[in-house]
């Protein structure tokens, strides 16, 4: 099993005068325009880092907030690598038996899927196990119910050394990685991410749960005997990957009526 702790920069649309029309791209309002990884094995110990620079497709304009709180200039963005390559590498860099994605607030999974799904290309596997690193900083740094502490500050409440600057992707990932090595216990579990699949009616995720008991019992009815604790997290992701019916393909209806 691997960890890896991302963290991503965006780009956005911006309104070059009062009044005028926004620039925002709904379909992508948050292009990523830089990522930076660091892959941790379950010892803790940095097995690969990735950072990279993505040249923009959507707003090559760069916003000057983005700019002045990252550094990152035009020059820069325009010796990046396309999104689609960025991707495909990041693919190759994740890619294990186990890879767990850690973040600090769970919108940079969310805006990652939204890249990926408004480039039309395959989805990471779905649903993804995550841990939002800034929850459970919070409740360790005893904050406020309601209230999620910054990176800045709970890198510096830890005592974790700070070197570089922060709105760097590459040097969030870093602080992130620290600060989770700090905080880490047993207590500390993965949730999962569903993207939003288009065309899909889902039941809300806050009133309704699976009934993990019940569904494991059923296939140790099956296979007459008990699942290990591997083949119960595999039952729980195969249920919930078939509810959100990305891998449904269509029938050719000669095919339907032949059979």
């Amino acid at each position: 099993m691997n960890y890896i702790v991302f963290d991503l920069e965006f780009n956005q649309g911006y309104n070059f005068a009062k009044g005028t029309k926004s620039l925002n791209n709904p379909k992508c309002p948050f292009e990523i325009i830089q990522i930076g990884a660091i892959k941790l094995n379950d010892h803790f110990e940095t097995i690969g880092t990735f950072d990279v620079i993505v040249k923009p497709e959507i707003y090559t304009t760069l916003n000057p907030f983005v700019r002045e709180l990252t550094g990152i200039t035009m020059e820069e963005l325009n010796k990046g690598i396309s999104f689609e390559k960025m991707y495909e590498d990041f693919s190759s860099f994740i890619k294990s038996d186990r890879s767990i994605l850690c973040v600090w607030g769970i919108a940079d999974i969310k805006e990652l899927f939204r890249n990926i799904e408004f480039y039309e290309l395959e989805p990471l596997p779905s649903p993804s196990e995550y841990i939002d690193i800034q929850s459970y900083a919070s409740t360790a740094l005893d904050c406020k119910k309601g209230i999620n502490i910054g990176l800045g500050n709970a890198a510096k409440l830890l005592s974790v050394p700070i070197e570089s600057q922060f709105h760097d992707a590459f040097n969030d990932a870093f602080y992130t990685t620290e600060v989770f090595k700090k905080i880490y216990n047993k207590e500390i579990k993965p949730n999962i991410y569903i993207p939003k699949v288009k065309g899909l009616n889902r039941l809300s995720v806050q009133n309704y749960k699976i009934d993990l008991p019940s569904l494991t019992d059923q296939f140790e009815k099956m296979f007459k005997r008990e699942m290990s604790i591997d083949e119960k997290s595999i039952i729980k992701l195969a249920y919930i990957m078939g509810k959100t019916n990305q891998f449904q393909i269509k029938i050719d209806p000669e095919i339907k009526q032949k059979k």
